[in-house]
């Protein structure tokens, strides 16, 4: 499907783009997910594109694009068949440079913000803990102020760029006494003196880093604080609905890279005299699921439009993360089941989506999480927004 919205410009956008994943991400995605590392040079040359300052000011490096073309960059990254790659990217644009962008200082958005668009420093967003989780008022990193540092201690879990990352935008709480309204953003050095950071072997994102972080005694200079102190959790919120979006398109356009593998799959495959696409229950089933992933992609798209328009849309884009991520996991286990024996080897790419896409309902805030925020807004008239 097409959106409306879409120029020439977006069009001619997505074909640019597209090639050079076709070039330069797709043909070593394999090498990557066995090393269980991306090549650092793939940053510095998406930099040198303007593809990782697409939502950013052009004082910083960026484009200052509109956010359809976000929507294509979410999309055709999501077509290279590794969302480890992927989800790396997003966490870079558009789940932690975006609160450097939005509440850090000039100092912070010239020496970090900058490198991140040029692709020479890649970036975290650091708030999970082993006890708290998609309850951020839980958080016990603590940052207490000595001076002009923080002094950090803590630790953090599955935090996506977090061994080969340069920094982390990183929620601490400055005063623990005030619950949430203690918590606040710090930017922290992945080098620092008492960082440590440990790879997590996962299930999936083979091709992404995901650590677990100890903070032990960190000193953290006074301006690395991004924003007001006691601000780090009205901020964190704020920022959950672009986390989301990007998750959920993510979602759909791993459905459609699934889809379109298998439709390729079973148009060369026979069984029982016949090709697969034409055995009845395989052409219902692949059909059903395609209905399915065009309705909620239009919704999907529905929220990049109100994202356009900078609309604050909790229960659009709770929606669209439910809805997206319970989908794509049907839609590849679907695909899946039409290759057989040969589904379940790494020879075919299925096999990969099929464990990369099982994260899509956790990643972000749970779907027991979107739920509960769609119970308080549907039952209890719960009315969120920035403040």
């Amino acid at each position: 499907m097409q959106l409306t919205q879409f120029t020439p410009e977006h069009h001619a956008f997505r074909e640019s783009l597209k090639s050079f994943v076709q070039k330069e991400i797709t043909p070593f995605v394999d090498e990557w997910e066995k090393k269980n590392e991306i090549d650092r040079d793939i940053w510095k040359k998406m930099g040198d594109m303007g593809y990782l300052g697409l939502i950013y000011p052009e004082q910083y490096g960026g484009l200052d694009l509109d956010f359809f073309y976000s929507l294509i960059f979410c999309e055709e990254l999501s077509h290279c068949y590794s969302g480890g790659f992927t989800i790396s990217a997003l966490v870079i644009q558009y789940m932690s440079a975006p609160y450097l962008l939005k509440y850090g200082s000039e100092e912070l958005k010239e020496k970090y913000l900058s490198k991140v668009i040029a692709g020479d420093l890649v970036s975290a967003v650091a708030i999970t803990e082993p006890g708290a989780g998609s309850d951020v008022q839980r958080i016990k990193t603590t940052a207490i102020r000595d001076g002009d540092y923080f002094i950090v201690n803590g630790s953090k879990t599955f935090i996506t760029n977090g061994y080969y990352g340069d920094f982390f935008v990183t929620a601490v709480k400055t005063r623990p006494e005030l619950g949430a309204r203690g918590i606040s953003l710090l930017l922290i050095d992945r080098h620092a003196a008492g960082v440590t950071a440990n790879k997590i072997e996962k299930m999936g994102w083979h091709a992404s880093d995901t650590a677990e972080l100890g903070f032990n005694e960190v000193r953290v200079p006074v301006s690395h604080l991004i924003g007001e102190e006691g601000q780090g959790f009205r901020y964190l919120m704020g920022g959950l609905q672009l986390e989301r979006l990007t998750a959920a398109i993510h979602s759909m356009a791993t459905a459609e890279s699934a889809i379109q593998y298998t439709l390729a799959y079973i148009k060369e495959r026979s069984a029982f005299d016949k090709q697969l696409k034409d055995i009845q229950v395989i052409r219902h089933r692949m059909s059903q699921i395609m209905a399915e992933v065009e309705t909620v992609k239009a919704y999907v798209y529905h929220c990049c439009a109100l994202q356009n328009e900078g609309k604050y849309a909790v229960k659009e884009c709770s929606i669209a993360k439910l809805q997206a991520s319970e989908l794509a996991i049907k839609v590849v286990n679907t695909c899946l089941q039409f290759f057989g024996g040969y589904g379940f080897t790494e020879d075919y790419k299925i096999a990969r989506l099929y464990r990369d896409v099982r994260v899509g309902n956790i990643i972000g805030g749970t779907s027991e999480i979107m739920l509960e925020i769609l119970s308080k807004i549907f039952i209890d008239g719960v009315d969120y927004n920035r403040g």
